[in-house]
């Protein structure tokens, strides 16, 4: 209303139409200044979008394609913030672009758009990274899964996507018409990435430990699911290449994980033995040693 008031077109102010570029002498004052308008057209587009205000103003012939393709600079902005209160309206501008739009129809093309694949990179709601896959065709799903398998760097994350390669060969499968996008070449070269040891047989195991067990689950899947006759997804005349790549790092980095942990038990032992154990003193108060037991376990 008081934009409206002091003659500033609410939609033309929304969409941001015809903005004046001011030339300031000195550069932070001009970065301060776009850092200040981002965040506000970004709290603009919250209100309107998510709280409903004034919504009734803006023209009824916009594409839900458009309005998310709109709001992602400004999912963006709010993404990039630390304070969780304001990521949160981040996801629900998300979540709001997302629902107007019909599963399986967000074209791959709009993966080109850098917003497209920087926001799904934040780990702050799986849920809305899955209605975000929901929405994407095939060959996006598929683009999306490579780029964050790539990039995330999280094994949670990592093992979620896996399982939502694991859905989609299913579904695929399952059709008359396989899905070239994950059967054949294309998902072969897609469980390269999948079916691999970031660091080979150094690889730590517990801290990858989501994303391995993901994988695994997803080439048992392929061995019960795939008729080695049919050979559908490309998996048996891969095996060789699974087993040097992925299944050979891994047997050897577990027999490397069993000997450590061995050592620590055996030195944990002898140290018991010897009773030569150092104390811990907290505010002038000895605590106790940990009981044995506990310490193997």
């Amino acid at each position: 209303g008081f934009l409206s008031a002091i003659g500033h077109p609410f939609p033309k102010m929304i969409f941001n139409h015809g903005r004046k570029k001011r030339t300031w002498n000195y550069l932070e004052f001009e970065e301060e200044e776009n850092k200040q308008l981002a965040d506000s057209m970004a709290s603009l587009a919250y209100l309107v979008f998510v709280q409903g205000i004034h919504i009734d103003q803006l023209p009824m012939v916009l594409s839900p394609l458009y309005l998310l393709q709109f709001n992602m600079g400004h999912i963006e902005v709010f993404l990039q913030r630390t304070e969780e209160s304001v990521i949160s309206k981040g996801l629900e501008l998300l979540e709001n672009s997302l629902l107007r739009i019909e599963d399986n129809s967000l074209l791959y093309q709009y993966l080109e758009i850098k917003s497209f694949l920087t926001v799904p990179q934040r780990k702050k709601s799986l849920a809305m990274l899955q209605l975000y896959i929901n929405k994407l065709d095939s060959q996006g799903k598929y683009t999306l899964f490579r780029c964050l398998l790539n990039t995330s760097n999280h094994s949670g994350v990592e093992a979620f996507i896996i399982q939502n390669i694991k859905n989609q060969i299913d579904m695929s499968l399952k059709r008359t018409r396989n899905n070239k996008w994950f059967t054949g070449p294309q998902l072969i070269s897609l469980l390269d990435l999948v079916l691999f040891l970031p660091e080979g047989a150094e690889t730590d195991l517990l801290q990858n430990s989501d994303r391995i067990m993901a994988s695994l689950n997803l080439l048992r899947y392929l061995v019960i699911k795939d008729n080695e006759n049919d050979n559908q997804t490309g998996l048996w005349t891969e095996l060789g290449n699974i087993e040097n790549n992925f299944l050979k790092p891994l047997h050897i980095g577990l027999n490397m994980s069993k000997a450590h942990y061995e050592a620590e038990i055996k030195n944990s032992q002898e140290a018991q033995k010897s009773k030569d154990l150092c104390s811990i003193t907290v505010s002038g108060e000895e605590i106790p040693n940990m009981p044995p037991e506990m310490q193997l376990k």
